[in-house]
């Protein structure tokens, strides 16, 4: 048996409008600092007013937001009480909102103790709302939450169904202004969202056609947002196509890439979504030997003309390498920027904490912690794999 669970969501131009419609008294929206320079919180607190709502805002949301980040908003969302709580921004201020949200409900828990177990009692106190202003987490219709250990230099994959968005509001108007690098950063994790979240062991018919769906999208618009930030309808499509692998992936799950790409941010701080495409290849071809199948499948439904079995799953890898190269993203760590000297002294470290991520336990083929290290020196170099 198995539950798909999602927000309301509201999607199209002007979607912001239904925060005219609100009923509460107070709202904490959580952001970062470049978010209110470019006036978005300014939008939002115009809807806010219309519906009689007052507004305070915590804006110091870091990439990758850390533990203690997550305990600062909790602390002011006490002292200001909201009933709403917002999530205003892209992966890092959703996440940072989910988890002030459940700190917030449920001060008697630590962070690391949110996981997917028992019931948490949410509601009591607020509600959530998201409003993503990048196109590619998909957080704003997952209840995954990724908060950094500072102490521990890794990411910690944590959420609980119940800390779902009660309202995700998808307003392409929202992420008109994204810088090419971002774009392209975010637009990339979508996809991977829509590969693994079709090709990992827990996919579902439900969520197959979202991920497909997604996945197409993305490898007809990515390189035209890219490329022209004027150009609307690519901004349209991939603000949909995040949200469309946010449902896919949410509802299934990520896999190996994930894994990896969490295992290297912590380390390195290497952004999100550059970090799981750049593995996304190499774990492709680390799992076309056995499970090849629904990767020749997606490279198909792309408009890939491919051999099926094996070959098509390595031509898949090969399309997601040449989409990296043509949007100017690194298609390994060494082209990453990554010091060669400080990657191998954390090798050890970054298969370790890859191999205890939650995103591995779907992965289609298990790699032994030899492999797993193996995967991380190929990515390197830029080797295709071979084992």
């Amino acid at each position: 048996m198995w539950n798909f669970v999602s927000p309301r969501i509201v999607f199209g131009e002007g979607a912001l409008d239904a925060l005219d419609e609100l009923q509460g008294h107070r709202a904490l929206v959580v952001t970062d600092i470049n978010i209110v320079r470019l006036g978005l919180v300014d939008n939002v607190k115009a809807h806010l007013t219309k519906a009689g709502i007052d507004m305070h805002v915590f804006d110091q949301v870091e990439s990758d937001p850390s533990v203690q980040t997550a305990y600062q908003g909790a602390q002011m969302a006490q002292d200001v009480q909201p009933d709403w709580i917002i999530g205003l921004g892209g992966g890092s201020p959703i996440d940072a909102a989910k988890a002030i949200w459940v700190l917030y409900e449920r001060p008697d828990i630590e962070p690391a103790a949110i996981a997917p177990v028992g019931d948490l009692g949410l509601r009591k106190k607020a509600r959530l709302i998201t409003i993503p202003t990048t196109s590619g987490t998909g957080a704003e219709v997952t209840w995954a939450i990724v908060l950094t250990d500072t102490t521990e230099k890794r990411k910690m994959g944590l959420g609980h169904p119940e800390n779902i968005a009660d309202i995700a509001i998808v307003d392409p108007e929202m992420a008109a202004g994204m810088p090419p690098r971002l774009t392209a950063d975010t637009g990339l994790d979508a996809l991977v969202h829509a590969v693994e979240g079709y090709t990992c062991s827990w996919h579902t018919d439900l969520t197959d056609g979202l991920c497909l769906h997604a996945a197409r999208l993305v490898f007809r618009y990515l390189p035209r947002a890219v490329s022209d930030d004027r150009d609307m309808e690519a901004r349209e499509r991939m603000h949909y196509a995040a949200t469309c692998a946010g449902l896919g992936f949410g509802n299934a799950m990520a896999s190996m890439a994930h894994a990896m790409g969490h295992s290297l941010g912590g380390a390195f701080h290497v952004p999100h979504g550059r970090a799981v495409a750049l593995f996304l290849p190499y774990t492709i071809e680390f799992f076309s030997s056995q499970a090849p199948d629904r990767f020749a499948e997606l490279a198909a439904s792309a408009g890939f003309l491919n051999a099926g079995g094996e070959q098509g799953a390595r031509q898949f890898a090969h399309q997601i390498r040449r989409l990296c190269h043509d949007i100017g993203n690194p298609n390994s760590v060494s082209e990453a920027g990554i010091d060669r000297k400080a990657y191998e002294e954390q090798l050890d470290k970054l298969a370790d904490d890859a191999m205890n991520d939650t995103q591995m336990v779907t992965a289609v083929r298990t790699p032994s912690f030899e492999e797993t290290r193996r995967l991380f020196l190929y990515a390197y170099d830029g080797r295709i794999v071979d084992f």
